[in-house]
């Protein structure tokens, strides 16, 4: 059961970063507890997609460790319920986390301060 999602930005400093906090933690976690959603996946794999780090290769093998979980109807329930807000994809992240219980991994906790019930960490510190 996956216990935790983790953001666009955290998992790009996670590829990025060979060794930190973030990498320590995750390193720790069992298989399957850490996913990340399909729309964190869409963020990065757009900024692949037009030259960005990281490259496809790494984002690959990020993946092939830490599981695409699909937004699903139930994670679009949660997002109708949440406030609206500019930014989409931390909202549709934080429905998603909430309709799995999961638990946000992010170094932005002020975005999503706001969502009722949404738990959130910060692996950097």
């Amino acid at each position: 059961m996956t216990k935790f999602l983790i953001d666009a930005d955290m998992a790009i400093y996670a590829m990025a970063e060979r060794h930190s906090a973030l990498n320590d933690k995750l390193a720790n976690c069992y298989p399957g507890d850490v996913a990340i959603s399909a729309i964190s996946f869409a963020e990065i794999a757009v900024g692949t997609f037009v030259g960005k780090p990281p490259s496809p290769e790494v984002l690959n093998g990020f993946i092939s460790v830490i599981p695409i979980l699909p937004f699903d109807s139930t994670a679009a329930r949660q997002y109708a319920r949440l406030p609206f807000k500019r930014a989409r994809f931390d909202r549709l992240l934080a429905a998603h986390a909430l309709s799995l219980g999961a638990v946000v991994i992010t170094n932005n906790e002020a975005d999503f301060a706001d969502v009722p019930g949404l738990l959130v960490e910060n692996w950097t510190l």
